[in-house]
């Protein structure tokens, strides 16, 4: 009886390289298990969230090589090799202090509930990683993909805006 070579996938996430088995014994992850999952329950990275699990909330946003992307529309395998940052990921690794837009949300209460806050954020901070300066318009486009049933984006607007030393 010939046995299986299983796939090794490699991630990279939060700047730490992970490795998993694909396959589908209990320990591996299977082929059809999306990043969302594979971020919560193999490696305890909770602050995406799952919410929709069809990539039409933002609750699970994190950013995959630069781009801020719904974990759950994504599978685990397609990510071998890419860059993945979560909200976790934004901690100073040296002290653990908080993000600076982090410390921007918390200041300014840009948030209710917070369910969809990590995603808000990790789409903020995929955006100004590219423009450190986006017009209200710009920022409003790149929360498209967030869903807050609280109504907060009004305060992530103006919080975003005063963080990046522009006027509301």
């Amino acid at each position: 009886m010939k046995t299986e070579q299983k796939q090794i996938l490699t991630l990279c996430v939060n700047g730490r390289e992970r490795r998993f088995t694909v396959g589908r014994d209990p320990c591996d992850v299977p082929p059809s298990e999306t990043l969302v999952h594979t971020l919560r329950d193999r490696l305890g990275l909770t602050a995406a969230k799952l919410g929709c699990d069809q990539g039409a909330c933002g609750a699970c946003t994190v950013i995959i090589d630069g781009e801020a992307v719904p974990s759950c529309s994504v599978l685990s395998v397609e990510c071998e090799g890419k860059s993945i940052t979560t909200l976790e990921g934004l901690e100073d690794p040296v002290t653990g202090a908080i993000d600076p837009l982090q410390q921007a949300f918390l200041d300014n209460t840009a948030f209710q509930c917070g369910y969809c806050s990590p995603g808000v954020i990790m789409a903020v901070k995929a955006l100004l990683d590219k423009n450190p300066k986006p017009t209200a318009e710009e920022l409003q486009e790149a929360l498209s993909g967030n869903y807050c049933r609280c109504g907060t984006h009004h305060q992530v607007v103006e919080t975003v805006m005063r963080f990046t030393g522009q006027e509301v």
